[in-house]
């Protein structure tokens, strides 16, 4: 099977799966093994690969995404510990007295809570810090959760430009040059990306006041927007809160958050060792650690299950070198008469190719190709990589082959085909902005 065949194969696969996830035929674990499996049948077929390489591929694609899944479910029982003691009830308390019922308050406090923990340049554990501490708080003023994610991603996106950032240093490697130089190039542009951030915010803060959060319980209800906790839930949840451990949990917790950030170690190993601390101290017992356990299973299981799926996605095509070929290919499709307008022409498109190319397969498979295309009409170097890091940045944490969305959208509670279609357009918008504003910095020129 020759370069182009091996690209179209690879396209065909991702929209596939897209597809499926978007039309809700089937739950992602499955999509990404199924579609997967019949795109190497086809390489193993036509003799492309022999069925011992693909399984190397596989393997190597599965090993770069168990490290996100262990974390997943670790953090899932760390924070359904956290809880079940009631330490977010006290926490939710104290916001809601600052607050109050301001929906944009909360929407508003959401990006700056993003945009700090995400300085670390690491999307899971900007999720971490951000969805457990503020879903509470949406759930009480029936706020949507998928608005959650937006405003997070939105930040996290913009944040995601600094030079120790993967996407920049990835981009600035390939360039030969120091991170912090091409930082210093696309800087103005990150500026105006963390306004509209803030603008995001707010802009869907008032939405969802419109639809009626922060309104009471009973007109909430009328929209649909509201779970009520069954007499049972409440008995079980009174059952196992810990209100005399509030100071102990509180702790614990921010000592999980401040290892995330500072300590370098694992991040899944910090959560298991949260999990200990947290289940020793609070349910003593084997019996009782058990059942805690048993109760926060559910959804730890069908993520992790779905990011193992999504790593033999990865290995299939990423391992294989079958993204590789689809770089070459958008690269050729390009006009001749276009080639001037490169930077313009990859910006504008960025957002819809981060679904389907990851981060090593965008910047280090198809920006090099997109390098030598463009010095073939004037176009610079940097330019191209400045184009490609900020609007493809705006999309990364909405892209099904980037696991820390997985993480994301499972500890929110949505399914990715809601949030992708929530988010998808406003932030393209917002990445078109930022390239605009390149534009008019003279930043990106043509």
């Amino acid at each position: 099977m020759n370069e182009t065949m091996l690209a179209v194969l690879g396209f065909a696969t991702i929209l596939i799966i897209i597809a499926l996830l978007l039309k809700n035929i089937t739950v992602p674990a499955l999509a990404f093994v199924g579609v997967s499996a019949v795109a190497a049948t086809i390489m193993i077929a036509t003799g492309t690969f022999t069925i011992s390489e693909m399984g190397t591929f596989i393997s190597k694609g599965v090993a770069g995404t168990s490290s996100t899944a262990c974390l997943f479910l670790f953090s899932v029982l760390f924070f359904g510990i956290m809880t079940d003691v009631g330490l977010f009830d006290k926490i939710i308390d104290a916001l809601m007295k600052k607050v109050g019922h301001n929906v944009v308050g909360v929407a508003l406090m959401t990006c700056i809570i993003a945009m700090i923990g995400h300085l670390d340049g690491g999307g899971a554990s900007t999720f971490l810090i951000t969805i457990p501490a503020m879903l509470p708080v949406y759930k009480k003023l029936h706020m949507r959760p998928t608005t959650l994610l937006l405003i997070c991603v939105t930040a996290m996106g913009v944040m995601n430009l600094m030079p120790w950032g993967g996407p920049t240093m990835r981009a600035a490697s390939v360039l030969e040059m120091d991170a912090n130089a091409l930082w210093m190039e696309l800087l103005p542009m990150q500026i105006v990306g963390l306004v509209v951030a803030v603008l995001t915010a707010i802009f869907w803060g008032f939405v969802e006041k419109k639809r009626g959060a922060g309104v009471d319980g009973k007109l909430a209800k009328e929209l649909g927007n509201v779970e009520i906790e069954t007499v049972e839930e409440q008995a079980r949840d009174k059952e196992l809160a810990r209100p005399k451990l509030f100071v102990f949990n509180a702790i614990l917790t921010l000592v999980v958050i401040i290892c995330l950030v500072f300590l370098k170690v694992p991040s899944y190993f910090v959560f298991m060792v949260g999990c200990v601390l947290a289940l020793v101290v609070n349910y003593p017992g084997a019996k009782l650690q058990n059942k805690i356990i048993k109760s926060h299973s559910g959804p730890a299981i069908m993520m992790a299950s779905t990011l193992f799926a999504a790593g033999v996605f990865l290995g299939t095509l990423e391992e294989s070198g079958v993204m590789d070929h689809m770089a070459n290919v958008l690269a050729s499709l390009i006009p001749a008469s276009m080639g001037g307008f490169l930077p313009l022409i990859i910006g504008i498109l960025s957002v819809p190719l981060t679904l389907a190319f990851c981060t090593d397969s965008y910047f280090y498979g198809l920006l090099p190709v997109l390098i030598g295309v463009g010095a073939k009409f004037g176009v610079q170097p940097v330019q191209l990589a400045v184009a490609m890091v900020v609007c493809r940045n705006c999309a990364t944490f909405i892209s099904p082959v980037v696991p820390a969305t997985f993480l994301g959208v499972g500890l929110a509670g949505v399914e990715i085909k809601d949030h992708i279609k929530a988010s998808f357009l406003w932030v393209w918008g917002v990445s078109i902005i930022c390239m605009i504003a390149g534009l008019a910095f003279g930043i990106i020129t043509f």
